[in-house]
């Protein structure tokens, strides 16, 4: 028989985990709430959705967007192009060159304008990551002709206004970099002299300090910004940041893998955020996982959509985590005063919209299955609990409220997210949840939320062992070739005016200048393609020189980097140059080689070039002919990668009947 201790043990804690804690929900009013959003960018991390094709599209941003529907997002932020690597790819801008302006480049104006369709309230943001080149001169640093900056900038945002009747609500300044406060005064003049004096200023999307004492101590420059936003500020703000009285956001947050971890992740900041550090917004890098997986952060968006050939696509928890807050509330709502902490672990925060509608989400995540980017605040072990709410002031009057389940299943595997359960009813203005670990609750006044949902997508498959692209599509809807992955320099559709023969449309690399970068580009430009564990692969393109004498381009396979890493990328590269030279190399900056020789190539002069790997050994060929083979690989290179394009250095080249056969 148990002994009395035991027995008195096992009772205590019968009446500790029975019992309720009591939380008051009164309309005492806090902060103003700005909406959850998600970011596209920062980069390319949309750059495989826009080649899906319909409806399967559709349905992804439906699922993003979409009131009512599925993440119904309140905000969408985007990068604007600077033509340099910034996370997973390059994204072009709007002015390659001092005298270019396009403001049909990329894809982040056809997703603003598809956001906006179904969403006509939705926040509109945009931020640079990278420069072109001649921003700065040629030097590395955007502030040092602040006013040709500022001035690119809002170039930028009266686009998107003249071009595609886009008005962006919020600009940012440099991406998690050092800011620059005479910038930002002259940003707000350039701003303002444009007649843009409703786009309100974001700084410095990086850290809470130095920018919060700054603005304590600068006038000028607490006039001209309107939000401090951190990013990953692991649900804690500064002291500083408060005491500016400013709008508080966590302008980038989660960058978690889209599984059951990840959206336990997103469902505790999206609470957190607000109870422990005050912000109103949270925006999560990325809006959309659409790059290929085993490009840095892989799978670390809302949701995954990276198999365009396949049109397969995937609704991750982080959708439904997102439903939980956004269906149930909009921005301009406020929160209450009475937010915080559960006394078992987990929070909850309450919103109003000031005219009789309550929102409270309630949150259980533990700590294990919750790991962010940064550690969660909150030492305490979640335990389960019982929690009574009672309200008072003018909410004493509501009679129930709708309710709204999601629950985590980490150890059998069978999760339930956003689950309509009966609505609760008050009980002298009260109610009573029993809350396991690992749960999420909305309780509502709002009756409009619905779990969207469409047939199945297409099954998951690999990218074809059999590929090929002319680009002769006449009138791209998009300045990328589907599939390509730019990583250094930007490939775009071409039309060639002066050769009305085979190759009249064609790919060509057009950034010259090496940009006022964001990582360490790589000297070469690089697109990679296709299916990262292809080994055996034979890859042919026609190329063209545009560069006299030094130019010089490359096709590969087997690459096994991108990203903030490509500068290190290694593979198998096939180059030839106008210098009438070849060369076979085990890395993108061509110092390993391989094998070299003379290939009689010049400048201004199709070529087709053909490279097969198979095993340890590797062949090229040069029109039709042998020029190189049995060059042995094996401990060299990689075992495996994407194959790829790109030129020897920041230069115009030219692409045309590209084709992969893998085995």
């Amino acid at each position: 028989m148990p002994s009395s201790l035991t027995v008195l043990y096992v009772l205590y804690m019968c009446f500790y985990f029975s019992r309720s804690e009591d939380y008051v929900l009164d309309d005492k009013l806090g902060r103003t709430f700005d909406g959850i959003g998600g970011l596209s960018g920062g980069g390319a991390t949309s750059r495989l959705l826009v080649n899906y094709a319909e409806p399967y599209r559709s349905q992804i941003l439906d699922y993003l967007f979409k009131p009512n529907f599925g993440a119904s997002l309140h905000i969408l932020k985007v990068e604007i192009g600077g033509d340099a690597q910034s996370t997973d790819g390059t994204e072009p801008s709007h002015m390659h060159y001092e005298n270019d302006e396009n403001y049909y480049r990329g894809y982040e104006w056809w997703l603003m304008m598809e956001a906006k369709k179904r969403n006509p309230n939705i926040t509109l943001i945009a931020l640079p990551w990278a420069f072109p080149g001649w921003v700065g001169h040629g030097e590395n640093w955007p502030y040092d002709y602040p006013d040709i900056t500022a001035n690119y900038v809002v170039s930028w945002i009266l686009g998107a206004k003249r071009c595609h009747n886009l008005d962006i609500d919020y600009v940012g300044i440099w991406n998690e970099r050092p800011f620059n406060s005479k910038y930002i005064k002259l940003l707000r003049y350039t701003l303002d002299k444009s007649g843009l004096d409703s786009v309100k200023i974001i700084a410095s999307d990086n850290l809470w300090e130095p920018i919060a004492s700054e603005v304590l101590h600068d006038e000028e420059l607490s006039a001209a910004v309107d939000v401090i936003g951190a990013h990953y500020p692991g649900t804690t703000t500064l002291i500083d940041a408060l005491k500016t009285e400013k709008t508080l956001w966590a302008s980038e947050d989660y960058s978690s893998f889209n599984d059951e971890v990840g959206g336990g992740c997103w469902a505790r900041i999206l609470n957190q955020n607000y109870v422990n550090g005050a912000m109103t917004s949270t925006i999560s890098w990325n809006l959309v996982a659409s790059y290929y997986e085993s490009l840095p952060f892989g799978r670390d968006g809302l949701m995954t959509a990276e198999e365009p050939w396949s049109s397969n696509y995937v609704v991750n928890s982080p959708i439904w985590i997102s439903a939980h807050t956004t269906q149930f509330t909009q921005p301009g709502w406020s929160y209450l005063q009475t937010v915080g902490h559960l006394r078992k672990g987990g929070s909850y925060v309450a919103l109003t919209d000031r005219n009789g509608h309550l929102t409270v989400v309630i949150e259980t995540m533990t700590h294990d299955h919750s790991i962010c980017v940064r550690p969660p605040l909150d030492p305490y072990a979640v335990a389960p609990q019982n929690a009574t709410f009672h309200l008072k002031g003018s909410f004493a009057s509501i009679s129930q409220l709708q309710l709204w389940k999601s629950r985590f299943d980490f150890k059998t595997k069978n999760p339930v997210f956003f689950q309509k359960l009966d609505p609760v009813k008050m009980s002298d203005g009260s109610f009573t949840l029993q809350l396991d670990v690992d749960e999420v609750y909305t309780l509502s006044t709002i009756t409009t939320a619905q779990k969207g949902a469409f047939p199945d997508p297409p099954s998951s498959a690999p990218f074809p062992k059999k590929y090929q692209d002319d680009f002769n599509t006449k009138n791209p809807p998009f300045s990328e070739a589907p599939d390509f992955a730019d990583q250094t320099g930007v490939f775009e559709y071409f039309m060639n005016l002066t050769d009305p023969g085979p190759h009249t449309y064609t790919l060509r690399q057009v950034v010259t200048q090496r940009p006022i970068t964001w990582v360490a580009d790589a000297d070469q430009t690089i697109s990679v393609i296709g299916d990262f564990s292809w080994q055996n692969i034979t890859v042919t393109c026609d190329v063209f020189i545009e560069k006299a004498k030094t130019g010089g381009v490359f096709i590969a396979a087997r690459v096994d980097n991108g990203g903030s890493d490509v500068r290190t990328t290694k593979g198998i590269f096939f180059w030839v140059s106008a210098d009438g030279t070849y060369k076979v190399t085990s890395d993108i900056q061509g110092t390993t080689i391989l094998t070299e020789g003379k290939s009689g190539t010049s400048s201004d002069s199709w070529y087709t070039l053909s490279l097969s790997i198979k095993g340890d050994t590797a062949s090229g060929m040069l029109n039709g002919s042998s020029l190189w083979k049995t060059a042995v690989v094996s401990g060299k290179v990689p075992k495996n990668g994407w194959a790829a394009i790109g030129t020897s250095s920041f230069e115009l080249a030219q692409f045309d009947n590209f084709s992969i056969e893998a085995e």
